[in-house]
């Protein structure tokens, strides 16, 4: 069966924290809320993740506030997740990324909430090693990874997790199902 068509055995989901309002004085980076469209956004990505039929059984979530929020918002709308916040995804990069990832592969759908540059930067690195199923989501992986991003990966395989083994499927971006153009 090809990939993305069937039941697989192994799904990761990469998802950028929604948007955020901006750094300013008096407020630090770790309390940084979203904005009422960060909410709107993060709720939309997890209604076209479920109709895709992809529901996490876990979601791993920076602990920053933005993280969290955006996190409330998908849980309001799959089922089935268990979420684990982890204040080691705060601003990790790919080695933090792959070390959570590893420790928590026993879910067959994992999603992982957290923040650039290290969450563009391992799903590139994944893709490079898995590739990817479809070039023009490659293309729109490699352009950025704005917020509300989410990457979707999939392996034929069940076992540890191991970037050569997924494959890009498909990349969802927030304005992509917003009504207008709201940017």
């Amino acid at each position: 069966m090809p990939p993305g068509t069937g039941a697989p055995m192994k799904r990761l989901i990469l998802m950028r924290h929604a948007k955020t309002e901006p750094w300013s004085e008096g407020i630090d980076d770790f309390g940084r809320a979203l904005t009422p469209q960060g909410h709107l956004d993060a709720e939309r990505m997890a209604q076209e993740l479920v109709s895709l039929g992809w529901s996490p059984e876990r979601i791993l979530v920076s602990s920053a506030r933005r993280a969290r929020e955006t996190c409330s918002e998908v849980a309001a709308v799959v089922t089935g997740e268990k979420v684990r916040p982890m204040e080691s995804l705060y601003l990790t990069g790919v080695r933090g990324l792959t070390e959570a990832v590893a420790h928590n592969d026993a879910a067959e759908t994992l999603m992982v909430i957290g923040h650039n540059p290290g969450l563009h930067d391992f799903a590139l690195a994944i893709m490079r090693e898995g590739g990817a199923v479809d070039h023009q989501a490659s293309q729109r992986l490699g352009e950025k990874f704005p917020t509300s991003c989410a990457a979707l990966f999939e392996a034929d395989e069940a076992g540890p997790f191991v970037p050569a083994h997924f494959r890009l499927i498909r990349v969802l971006r927030a304005k992509d199902f917003r009504d207008g153009d709201a940017d």
